[in-house]
């Protein structure tokens, strides 16, 4: 297993670089934290962006298939439009009687099921969860937090403490239990959903035994930095089941696989026919703008209010809202879920194609636009096929693509792009991977 946090970044005379970059550099080196890192080996310097492109200063296009942050594009010019009209009228917080707010959060709200009807707005995914878990542990009236084995669900000290995925220099919480996942662990899919409910009742058991209890299962719903494992679609029902009849609640951390990237559903909880008791949401909501929102039931969510009062001054103002209202709009107009289910089965297609043409794909999961490939030969030395997707990472982005690598070992492929991807970026991108893989693979 990599002991490298992030084994896809610049390290300083790894490659050469332009004396215009190596002069950016050398500035943010001497100005910021050293916690920063650059991305690929060649960092990327970009001036300006729209759709699915981004351009650095000479001009150069690349094709973004890795930001799922601007959901619908870079610089959608309908979501700017929505946000530079309602800050030129007033930029207020929830303090405030405003309309705009209700009128979004009863539409937020009617995507979910029923039982989920209650909505508190922040900025980022990593405070969502941050008060996800200030709720469960409330309206549990206990502590435990059973995590996958290498999630990540935030930045804060409360969502770090929860994050394996930060590697061992960030101590997690003596409450949190991980469960291992079935790929990773070379356990066939059809009993995957065993495999899952009984390390969920084992975790349970064990918190309950040490006077920790169950407070939470705090979960994203694709997997994504365990190497995005999506299927089979339910294998999380049983321990989501045990959970709450242990009394602790479900939290679906929908960060990364919310709002339609899943294709088939709004929410990636739904691929699974579960009901969460909590919902977390970020980055994609607002395309990019900073809001977020925890969506839950409402018996909770009076019981933290009754006891504690919970608002911020950016959480929900009304320049976001306008933002998160644009991005539901075209997300219902556009039909954006159905466009990623089909461009999603388009790539897979394409994949599955170079896979049977060259080798060294070891295995392709997705749901939607949300993509894990696998690089290396099963066999292989786990630093070999690390080596190996880092290389075909750079190799793309040197043909001006953006992609990058996940899971525990960092040898699998995450591709995200955009959810108006069309016909022409899939082809594009895979012209570029089968590139990649010819030269990595011979």
């Amino acid at each position: 297993m990599s002991t490298d946090l992030m084994p896809n970044r610049f390290t300083p005379g790894e490659a050469q670089i332009s004396t215009r970059e190596s002069e950016l550099i050398a500035r943010r080196d001497s100005v910021l934290g050293a916690s920063y890192r650059l991305q690929y080996r060649r960092p990327v310097h970009f001036v300006r962006g729209e759709g699915m492109w981004l351009f650095d200063p000479d001009g150069r296009p690349y094709l973004d298939f890795y930001n799922n942050v601007p959901s619908l594009g870079h610089c959608h010019p309908e979501i700017n439009a929505a946000m530079a009209e309602q800050a030129s009228r007033i930029s207020a917080n929830t303090r405030y009687l405003e309309p705009r707010l209700v009128d979004y959060a009863e539409r937020l709200v009617a995507t979910f099921p029923q039982e989920l009807n209650r909505v508190v707005f922040t900025c980022t995914g990593s405070e969502s969860n941050d008060l996800a878990l200030r709720i469960a542990r409330l309206a549990s009236g206990s502590e435990g937090v059973i995590v996958s084995s290498h999630a990540y669900h935030g930045t804060s000290a409360a969502t770090a403490m929860v994050s394996p995925n930060l590697g061992d220099a960030i101590k997690l919480s003596p409450a949190v239990r991980m469960v291992s996942l079935h790929g990773p662990s070379g356990i066939p899919e059809r009993q995957a959903a065993a495999f899952f409910e009984e390390q969920v009742r084992s975790a349970i058991a064990d918190l309950n035994r040490r006077g920790i209890g169950i407070a939470a299962l705090l979960i994203d719903t694709i997997f994504s930095s365990d190497g995005v494992w999506v299927d089979p679609p339910g294998f999380i029902a049983g321990g989501v089941k045990a959970v709450q009849e242990a009394g602790g609640l479900v939290i679906a951390d929908e960060v990364q696989p919310g709002f339609g990237r899943t294709g088939t559903h709004m929410w990636g909880f739904g691929r699974h026919e579960v009901v969460p008791d909590l919902v977390t949401l970020g980055k994609p909501m607002g395309n990019g703008f900073p809001i977020g929102a925890v969506v839950g039931r409402k018996a909770p969510m009076d019981r933290f209010g009754a006891t504690a009062r919970y608002s911020n001054t950016f959480g929900g103002n009304t320049v976001g809202i306008a933002a998160a209202d644009a991005v539901l709009t075209i997300l219902h107009r556009d039909r954006i879920p159905e466009h990623a289910h089909a461009m999603g089965e388009r790539l897979k297609m394409g994949l599955e194609h170079l896979a049977k043409l060259h080798g060294g794909i070891r295995g392709i999961r997705n749901a939607g636009l949300f993509f894990g490939i696998d690089i290396g030969l099963d066999g292989t030395r786990e630093a070999s096929r690390r080596a190996m997707a880092l290389e075909i990472v750079n190799l793309v982005r040197e043909n001006g693509i953006l992609i990058s690598t996940t899971g525990a070992n960092e040898d699998t492929l995450k591709v995200r792009p955009p959810l108006i991807c069309q016909a022409e970026h899939v082809d594009r991108f895979l012209e570029a991977m089968e590139s990649a893989i010819r030269k990595v693979v011979a």
